[in-house]
């Protein structure tokens, strides 16, 4: 009864189970903790799992390596990596299930480094030959990193040893091609799949959807219905996201209507963000903020935050401050929502406001998500920093910077300094926009790939708007074509132009 519940959509009943086979005075045995387990992951009931943990270790059944690896599993999917590490590392017997469990939890949790170093210890080290989960986690990791290379060469891999077929790896290497801006990759690995599911087509229409080709996500879509598959609330947050970075506002509020009406989907937070995204992208602020207040749900900080944004792009500085003061009751240390302020409060010059945040942010001690960027050369990710000077190859970037520099200037490039956020000297705004991380990525990619060889970034942050406007002319000036993948979407530069049409 325990593994019934434990591997059903409702696996609560299985703690109860427990409770009460507890009460009754009858033992468990080495099958009852990992169904048990499994139960508590799901349920992401760590306090439970803890405690079951310890039960597992009084009764001796800690060095099974069936119940370790459940182990390992409950804490992954709990998000404390580490702890399952941790359980890893103290490991005498390990078999395949235990490299896959402690791979997927850094992958799934945001610690694609370490999945990757994990990846090749187990397999030039250890000798273990991975399966169709363990690719998966690779891909995952890839696809966060934007290591494209490396993914490509995991797809080689694949088809070596027979796994290209696997359907669950066939997704993750969509979802890799997509995130690495590669979408007709991505493309030619879905038409070559011998079985799709609903995962396969929705990979692929968020995936064209973020990388600007919003028209062939629509027709993708299409498709699908075609296929007469049912899409998923996934696939409908795919397709809103589609119209909201192309502005195709009549056509989003249409789908938001045919996934109630036609599908019995009915929607959740994250379809209304999307609409309030989309109503903010497209310069309507006022009405996203009156579709916000007449939402059936309950707003969360990231609607309003979305709000907030919109507010800072089309200078809606009122409602901006209004939007703020309920961000502040939701979520009172979030930095970026510091910062959208403060960009609010720069873009119409009121420094003295600036200054203001700023102090707030250092009293409550809310530090702001450092930007980095990131660039993939020969299997090895290089990470820069604003302003960094750590990197080895430091002053050939910082030449390449100056030639870059010069070349912009000759195409007519004047910074974007409304947005830095001081009332400094606009010389010394210049100086500070130059040492933007992705425009550091781009010089050190620049001085380390052949000539008219694409390059490939990859930004925590979203790409500001002076930065936009230098990459559009470096793909101009240096004849490259630059695909950057910021927080919010991907932008395909080349020959002085921008996928999104400057629409992001």
């Amino acid at each position: 009864m325990i593994r019934g519940y434990a591997e059903s959509e409702n696996p609560f009943p299985a703690l109860g189970l427990y409770a009460e086979m507890h009460g009754l005075g009858i033992e468990s045995d080495t099958h009852t903790y990992p169904f048990l387990l499994k139960a508590c992951a799901k349920l992401m009931a760590v306090k439970e799992g803890e405690m079951v943990h310890g039960v597992v270790v009084r009764n001796g059944y800690e060095e099974l390596v069936f119940v370790k690896n459940t182990l390992l599993h409950f804490y992954s999917s709990c998000g404390l990596a580490e702890n399952a590490y941790k359980l890893f590392e103290l490991m005498c017997e390990r078999n395949l299930v235990t490299w896959n469990s402690v791979i997927n939890g850094f992958s799934i949790n945001g610690r694609p480094n370490e999945a990757l170093t994990l990846f090749r210890e187990m397999s030039f080290e250890e000798g273990v030959k991975p399966d169709g989960f363990t690719m998966v986690s690779l891909l995952t990791a890839c696809a966060e990193l934007g290591a494209l290379a490396l993914g490509r060469r995991a797809h080689v891999y694949m088809a070596k040893v027979g796994l290209h077929d696997n359907l669950h790896a066939g997704n993750a290497l969509i979802d890799l091609y997509a995130k690495c801006g590669s979408i007709w990759e991505a493309y030619k690995v879905f038409n070559e799949m011998v079985v799709r599911s609903v995962v396969s087509w929705t990979s692929l229409i968020v995936g064209l959807a973020v990388n600007g080709f919003g028209k062939e996500a629509l027709k993708l879509f299409g498709d699908l219905e075609r296929e007469g598959l049912l899409p998923s609330e996934i696939t409908f947050v795919g397709v809103l996201y589609a119209c909201s970075h192309c502005g195709m506002v009549d056509e989003g509020f249409g789908y938001f209507k045919r996934m109630r009406e036609e599908y019995g989907i009915t929607p959740k937070v994250e379809h209304y963000g999307c609409l309030v995204d989309l109503l903010g992208r497209a310069g309507l602020v006022q009405e996203a903020h009156k579709f916000i207040q007449d939402m059936p749900l309950q707003p969360n900080a990231v609607i309003w935050r979305t709000l907030l944004g919109a507010c800072t792009i089309h200078g809606h500085l009122t409602l901006g401050e209004a939007v703020r003061a309920r961000l502040l009751q939701l979520e009172p240390k979030h930095s970026g929502d510091f910062v959208l302020l403060s960009n609010l409060y720069a873009s119409e010059r009121r420094w003295t406001d600036v200054q203001k945040v700023r102090r707030t942010m250092l009293k409550e001690g809310v530090k702001k998500s450092p930007g980095h960027s990131l660039v993939e050369l020969q299997n090895c990710v290089h990470e820069f920093v604003m302003g960094d000077k750590a990197h080895p190859q430091t002053e050939q970037i910082y030449k390449m910077l100056e030639e870059i520099m010069k070349k912009l200037k000759l195409e007519g490039y004047v910074p974007r300094t409304s947005n830095v956020l001081a009332d400094i000297e606009e010389e010394e705004k210049e100086n500070t926009l130059s040492y933007h991380s992705e425009k550091i990525a781009i010089a050190f990619a620049l001085i380390n790939t052949a000539p008219k060889t694409p390059v490939r970034i990859v930004k925590n942050l979203r790409v500001c708007q002076d930065c936009h406007i230098a990459i559009k002319l470096i793909s101009k000036a240096f004849d490259r074509e630059i695909v950057v993948r910021d927080r919010s979407r991907f932008h395909h530069f080349k020959g002085g132009t921008c996928s999104c049409n400057d629409y992001w």
